[in-house]
């Protein structure tokens, strides 16, 4: 049996699968690293399990994360995301959405992607952390907070320190994986 990184729900084939194909596999696609930020965006008091068990009902919603299109979403779109059932129903969630869309393709606009944007901050290398355990694991860093900081000045919403490490984790820029963990030395970068 392989071993995990301890917060896998190992009885959740979805976090398996998160886990095991997805956290901590390097990001680069603006549309994808747009979707994480949604996705930890909704998250934010909730548990990651009930954004896995919603995540396709998010990318229905919300045009497959599409930022070019949330970006203009009108009055009559917001209130059918508002009484969609089937994603969480956070008015400033979802208002957040549209207007970190906006920020977002003027950070592509300046920096000719997100991408660039996001991995500029460890000049294309990424962090490579040892956790032995869980509890080794920090809840925000000064890069975290530097890269909030900055997403706040540039209008975005819902992207305190916190976010923006789980942030980092997911897109692997950050590899916080356990040392006993079989992705630890399975991954490529």
């Amino acid at each position: 049996m392989k071993t995990r990184c301890a917060w896998v729900k190992l009885d959740n084939p979805l976090y398996v699968a998160y886990h095991d194909n997805e956290w901590g596999k390097a990001v680069y696609d603006d549309r994808v690293l747009f979707e994480f930020l949604i996705l930890e965006w909704a998250q934010a008091g909730l548990s990651w399990e009930t954004l896995l068990k919603k995540r396709e009902n998010y990318r229905a919603a919300f045009d497959n994360f599409d930022y070019e299109k949330i970006a203009y979403y009108q009055e009559d779109k917001i209130q059918e995301l508002l009484h969609n059932e089937w994603i969480i129903r956070n008015k400033l969630k979802i208002h957040s959405a549209v207007k970190n869309a906006k920020a977002f393709i003027e950070i592509r606009k300046e920096f000719g992607s997100f991408s660039r944007y996001l991995w500029g901050y460890v000049e294309n290398k990424q962090i490579i952390n040892n956790p032995k355990s869980l509890s080794e694991v920090p809840a925000s860093t000064e890069l975290s907070e530097k890269i909030s900081k900055d997403l706040k000045k540039r209008w975005m919403s819902f992207v305190w320190t916190t976010i923006m490490y789980a942030y980092l984790q997911a897109v692997w820029i950050i590899d916080d994986h356990t040392t006993d963990c079989f992705c630890k030395n399975n991954i490529k970068f």
